[in-house]
């Protein structure tokens, strides 16, 4: 990676943005200040929105940060599916009292108008995320200072994102908690994801731009693996969820150590896109059924999660979660960095020594 860049932040860790209010400023500059990288998440905010924490968070720390964006959807649903799906979920809202989302509540996510706002007010760093900006973006994202990143979960999403200029790939592996970042939503490979490790290397063999590596990330040793595998630094969401600086809903951070959920699937039962959750009674009765429809179904079930999160039952939200879930830790966001790093250092002296990674 550039030094321009990696001069950001000190240690190679990356917070993920992860949206719907868990990456908030407090978490952000908790991670900045103790030498990692922090990002807020735009998704699912209004411009103005975005601009107040951005903010805030300036007020919390010097150091530099990130936004991330989700790039505009294209208009490939299909309306009769969502009203089926709709139809299915009327229990759901009986169950909780409430009335299910307008589906038509907007699909770029005011993409135009943030993008305004962080031309004329510059941020560090720029991600995105459901697809590839164009180069125009990039260059004037550029030529007022801001580094950009793109997630891909393919070596070809990846030469898309070296085509339009950006200064590095994130890697997003199958194993990632929330939403995989792929560019075109196509059902046919619902599944077919490829796992961080190889993806890392088919990326690095396919592109030449820097590798910041996401999924699954949960300790150390792993960031060690993935930077002996190709990457620069590495993105962890689900490690940094269960601190106390997040905006996660309180059950959403125990969900992940609960032994009541004991695995993942990457579901469309919540917002109509690929994503990985802890499997729970909506994943199970909803998943086989939701139609590729975002963000459609994202608003149409909105009400519906935020009722269950109102009434207490993690049964019926979206536990958003990578697949090392069950590792997480408990700790302040800025101890979190500092032991990981000291967990990655170890396994570097340990490589070097001929040992191995733990």
């Amino acid at each position: 990676m550039s030094s321009a860049l990696t001069d950001l932040f000190p240690h190679p860790i990356v917070q993920a943005p992860m949206a719907g209010g868990v990456s908030v400023p407090k978490l952000a500059a908790a991670v900045c200040e103790a030498g990692g990288l922090g990002f807020l998440a735009a998704g699912y905010k209004t411009a103005d929105g975005m601009y107040q924490e951005i903010k805030q968070l300036r007020s919390l720390t010097g150091r530099p940060f990130g936004v991330n964006l989700f790039m505009p959807q294209p208009e490939y649903a299909d309306p009769a599916a969502i009203d089926v799906y709709a139809h299915q979920l009327a229990g759901e809202a009986s169950w909780y009292e409430a009335e299910l989302g307008d589906p038509d509540s907007g699909r770029d996510d005011g993409y135009e108008t943030k993008l305004a706002v962080l031309r004329d007010n510059p941020v560090p760093v720029v991600s995105f995320h459901f697809g590839t900006p164009s180069r125009e973006v990039v260059d004037t994202l550029h030529r007022v200072g801001t580094f950009v990143l793109v997630t891909a979960t393919t070596p070809d999403e990846a030469r898309a994102v070296e085509r339009a200029g950006a200064d590095a790939v994130i890697a997003q592996g199958v194993e990632a908690g929330g939403h995989q970042g792929t560019h075109r939503d196509i059902p046919e490979t619902d599944g077919s994801g490829i796992g961080l490790l190889s993806l890392v290397a088919q990326i690095r063999e396919t592109v030449s731009l820097p590798i910041i590596a996401a999924g699954g990330i949960m300790r150390g040793g792993q960031i060690a693996a993935v930077l002996a595998a190709g990457a620069s630094a590495a993105q962890l969401g689900t490690a940094f969820l269960a601190t106390a600086e997040s905006g996660a809903n309180a059950l959403h951070k125990q969900a992940l150590t609960n032994p009541l959920f004991v695995r993942t699937e990457l579901t469309r039962a919540f917002s109509g896109r690929p994503a990985r959750g802890l499997v729970n009674r909506f994943l199970r009765e909803h998943g086989p059924y939701a139609p590729a429809a975002y963000p459609e179904i994202h608003h149409l079930t909105a009400p519906l999660r935020k009722a269950a999160a109102k009434a207490g039952d993690a049964q019926g939200m979206a536990l958003w979660a990578g697949q090392g879930h069950w590792m997480a830790r408990e700790l302040p966001a800025g101890q979190l960095v500092e032991v990981l790093a000291g967990e990655l250092a170890a396994a570097r002296t340990a490589l070097s020594g001929g040992g191995g990674i733990r």
